[in-house]
C-alpha cells in the first residue's frame, strides 16, 4: 500500500534532508525503501547493524549514490554533528533521508545546528482517508485492529492480536529501556495497562499513582516517556491563554487503536482522535501552520471532545457519538457562545443534517474526506 507522503518526501529530498519520524513499526522503513525504488543508486544503512555502522562511520558508500537512507542514526554519538558535516560537504546529487522515532523527534526539538537543513515528515497510522476506495467495513476494521500496517493487513484477527502482544512487549522491554533507565518494569507496565482502560477520561496522575503504588511525579514521567515513544498523545483543554490550558486535566489517546480497552464508543473516540491528529500534523508539516488538537471543558463540566486549532485559531469543534443522533447540549452551548464551526460526528447515523448551524455528520464520510 503506497503511503500518501511518498511523493511529498521525494519532492523535499531534492531540496533538503528529510527526517521521517513516527511510532515504532508504523511503516517508516517500508516507506523509505519504496521511495528508494525511484533512484538508480540508493543505499539503506541501519545503525543497529554492526556492518552498516562501520560504513556510516567511515562514510564508505559509493560516490555515485543518489539516495542515502540512514535508520536509527540517533543512536550514534554526536549524530547531529555527523549529519551537519555530511550535509554540508555532500556531492550535489546525494539526497539524504533519516528515519527514526522517539529520540530523533526529541533531539530535533532541542534546537541545534541542523536548523534550516531538513524538512520533517511525521508518519502516522493508516486512516480512512489514506486507504484507497475504503468501504464502510474498513471503519470497523480500523476500530478493531488499528492503523499500523501489519496488524491492519493481517490475515486474521488472531494474527493481529499476536503482533500486538509482541509489539507491547518490545515497547516495554526494548524501546523504553533504550530511551531511559527505568528500574521498575512492573510499575511502568501496570501504568500502561491502566491507561489502556482510561482512554478519553481525565488523566489524573494522583489516581494512577495510588493504583500503581508510586509517586505522581513518577507517573508523570512514565506518561512523558509513552508520549515520546509515540505510544500515546495527550489532548489538553483549549484556552486563549495556552499556558493555562497545559495545567488543566488532559485526556489521553493511543496511536494504536488496537491497544484501547473499552466499549465501541471509547474505541471510536480514539480512532477519531488519531485521524484528527494525523490531519493536523499534515497541515503543520506541509503548509507550515502550527496546529494543536484540543478539547473544551468548563468548571461546570460542560465538555466537547475535540477542537482543531490552526495558527492559534479554533477552526472546528467536534463531539463524538457512536449512535446518538440527538444534538449534544454541550456542543450547542459552546457553538452559541463562541460560534466555532461545530460538527457532531456519529458512527451509526441514518441521515446527515444541519441543526441550527451545527452539522450532524456520518463518521465514514467525514473521516474519508479529511485532508492529509
Amino acid at each position: 500500500m503506497q503511503r500518501f507522503q511518498q511523493a511529498l518526501i521525494k519532492k523535499d529530498l531534492s531540496r533538503k534532508m528529510v527526517f521521517l519520524t513516527g511510532p515504532r513499526q508504523v511503516g517508516k522503513t517500508s516507506l523509505a525503501k519504496a521511495i528508494a525504488i525511484d533512484y538508480q543508486s540508493s543505499v539503506y544503512l541501519n545503525y543497529d547493524s554492526f556492518t552498516d555502522r562501520k560504513i556510516i562511520t567511515e562514510m564508505a558508500w559509493l560516490p555515485s549514490t543518489e539516495l542515502l537512507i540512514l535508520d536509527e542514526l540517533h543512536k550514534m554519538p554526536e549524530w547531529k554533528n555527523y549529519l551537519k558535516g555530511l550535509y554540508d560537504t555532500k556531492p550535489e546529487q546525494l539526497q539524504i533521508l533519516v528515519t527514526g522515532s522517539a529520540r530523533l523527534e526529541t533531539f530535533r526539538q532541542s534546537g541545534d545546528s541542523l536548523a534550516g537543513r531538513f524538512f520533517r515528515h511525521r508518519l502516522n497510522p493508516l486512516s480512512l482517508a489514506e486507504i484507497p476506495d475504503a468501504e464502510v467495513s474498513v471503519l470497523d476494521q480500523l476500530l478493531e485492529r488499528g492503523g499500523f500496517p501489519e496488524p491492519y493487513l493481517a490475515e486474521s484477527i488472531d494474527d493481529s492480536n499476536r503482533w500486538r502482544l509482541q509489539y507491547i512487549d518490545g515497547l516495554i522491554r526494548t524501546d523504553i529501556l533504550d530511551f531511559e533507565a527505568v528500574h521498575d518494569f512492573r510499575a511502568i507496565q501496570l501504568t500502561l495497562e491502566l491507561l489502556q482502560n482510561r482512554v478519553g477520561s481525565s488523566l489524573s496522575y494522583a489516581s494512577l499513582a495510588r493504583d500503581v503504588g508510586v509517586s505522581p511525579n513518577t507517573i508523570k514521567r512514565y506518561v512523558e516517556i509513552f508520549e515520546a515513544l509515540y505510544i500515546i498523545f495527550r489532548v489538553t483543554p483549549y484556552h486563549k491563554n495556552i499556558a493555562r490550558s497545559l495545567h488543566k486535566d488532559a485526556k489521553i489517546y493511543f496511536y494504536d487503536n488496537g491497544m484501547v480497552k473499552g466499549d465501541d464508543g471509547v474505541k471510536f473516540e480514539n480512532l477519531v482522535a488519531v485521524s484528527l491528529l494525523k490531519h493536523l500534523n499534515a497541515i503543520e508539516d506541509y503548509q507550515g501552520k502550527p496546529t494543536a488538537l484540543r478539547m473544551l471543558r468548563t468548571k461546570e463540566h460542560k465538555e466537547v471532545d475535540f477542537v482543531l486549532v490552526v495558527d492559534g485559531v479554533p477552526v472546528q469543534m467536534l463531539e463524538i457519538k457512536l449512535a446518538d443522533a440527538s444534538l449534544s447540549p454541550a456542543l450547542r452551548y459552546f457553538y452559541d457562545k463562541y460560534e466555532i464551526p461545530a460538527v457532531q460526528l456519529v458512527k451509526n447515523l441514518r441521515h446527515e443534517r444541519l441543526d441550527s448551524g451545527i452539522e450532524v455528520r456520518r463518521a465514514y464520510e467525514y473521516l474519508s474526506q479529511l485532508e492529509l
